[in-house]
């Protein structure tokens, strides 16, 4: 926003909707007397069609340039249900704190109240509305599915530990198709759940490479693989299974930590006196959560791997989480598109790895694979998914410090909330 200047300029307004009388009313401040009903002159009239404003508006709208701002913003203040989500549309217009002086207001969210105060409003409409809530149901419904994931995985993993042969392929298959359902439950309800419609495909690559790659590069790197993956840690090509399992369990401490986030940072945003003291405050609150799923991930995987006799795995398991609960997070709140660039590259650097190492087998090519074969070496074959998701969990931890701590990500959160509730209300 360059400032009062262009605010006081006389336009066509911007925003979306017609230039109706009320609108002009609203910016002069007075009806149209008798005297202005008399036809103007063929100048007058080519500067009325044109948008050109009375000098008294203009000496109006200079005298109160919090009225000029309103009409230029008229839609986010009618559609409004507090003066936070008004302060978080001026934030994604680019007003901050020091624009916010020139219209005499000490922050954004002085501006925003005087803002939401001054537009018209039925008598039964509230003020400002309480924090809301979801229904009981529906937080139990997210808290019940939340486990879900864990359990069937569990299952699953039982089920290839107790069969052999055919039954064992049979209980692959229906186990990774419980758990896909399952998880595609979760992220659709509660916390998790976004309004923004993702591709999963390089979601599940990532998840599968945890599962299958480490085993299949260190195969391709010796010369295999001679045979089909059989479902143990000990075949031809080793499964992954604890990892996989911790990640599964995970979604639990992920469901809660998105809730406290979002919450917290609601009630921050309504406590908070400006844009600087908002993004100060959220700031901890995110790398708390972080810190927390991360911690909460790694008992996880020391558990399942002491259960199930495998290596934990912690540098491939810890960064694919973490990953992927930054990523949901940013997708969460209106961000769904660097979150899916991040884990595309992620995927694609994974795959990229495998197909390097196949490469270098055709006469001539032994150098696609030198890269891969160099960290192997220093890394096992641990270092390729290390390398490629903790490069975009870094990414996007960087990436979420600065979206998720600005006022305009929890307010749209928070209208998609209402509007789930409201939509759950029966009529």
């Amino acid at each position: 926003m360059s400032g009062l200047g262009e605010l006081d300029r006389p336009e066509t307004p911007r925003s979306p909707g017609a230039w109706d009388e009320r609108s002009r009313k609203s910016l002069t401040d007075r009806a149209p007397g008798p005297g202005d009903a008399a036809a103007p002159s063929s100048g007058d009239g080519v500067a009325a069609r044109g948008g050109a404003q009375p000098p008294s508006a203009v000496r109006r709208a200079a005298a109160d340039p919090v009225k000029a701002l309103m009409h230029r913003h008229r839609d986010l203040c009618e559609r409004a249900v507090d003066p936070l989500e008004i302060a978080a549309g001026l934030e994604a217009h680019g007003v901050t704190d020091r624009t916010a002086a020139r219209f005499r207001h000490r922050d954004v969210f002085s501006l925003a109240e005087e803002m939401y105060a001054r537009v018209p409003r039925d008598g039964d409409a509230p003020s400002r509305p309480t924090e809301p809530s979801a229904p009981r149901a529906a937080r139990a419904a997210w808290i019940a599915l939340a486990p879900l994931p864990g359990v069937l995985c569990a299952a699953a993993v039982a089920g290839l530990r107790l069969t052999e042969g055919r039954p064992r392929l049979i209980a692959a298959a229906v186990g990774a198709l419980a758990v896909a359902l399952a998880l595609r439950a979760v992220l659709r309800r509660g916390p998790l759940r976004a309004a923004a419609r993702t591709s999963g495909t390089w979601t599940c690559w990532l998840v599968g490479y945890a599962l299958l790659g480490d085993g299949l590069l260190h195969t391709a790197l010796t010369g295999g693989p001679d045979a089909l993956p059989d479902g143990t840690a000990g075949g031809p090509w080793p499964v992954a299974a604890a990892p996989v399992l911790a990640l599964a369990l995970s979604c639990v401490p992920a469901a809660v930590g998105a809730h406290l986030f979002t919450t917290r940072a609601r009630r921050r945003l309504t406590s908070s006196r400006g844009l600087a003291d908002f993004s100060a405050s959220v700031r901890p609150l995110l790398l708390g959560v972080f810190a927390l799923y991360t911690g909460v991930l790694a008992a996880l995987l020391a558990l399942t791997g002491a259960v199930l006799g495998e290596p934990a795995a912690y540098p491939q398991a810890l960064t694919l989480g973490a990953l992927l609960l930054l990523a949901r997070l940013l997708t969460v709140h209106g961000h769904a598109h660097s979150a899916t660039l991040v884990l595309t590259a992620a995927a694609a650097a994974e795959a990229t790895a495998l197909a390097t190492v196949f490469a270098g087998r055709l006469p001539g090519c032994g150098f696609l694979a030198a890269p891969v074969e160099a960290l192997f070496a220093v890394c096992g074959p641990a270092g390729v998914p290390t390398a490629a998701c903790g490069v975009g969990a870094l990414t996007l931890l960087a990436h979420a410090t600065r979206r998720l701590t600005r006022a305009s990500a929890h307010a749209q959160a928070h209208a998609h909330g209402q509007a789930r509730v409201t939509a759950s209300r029966p009529r």
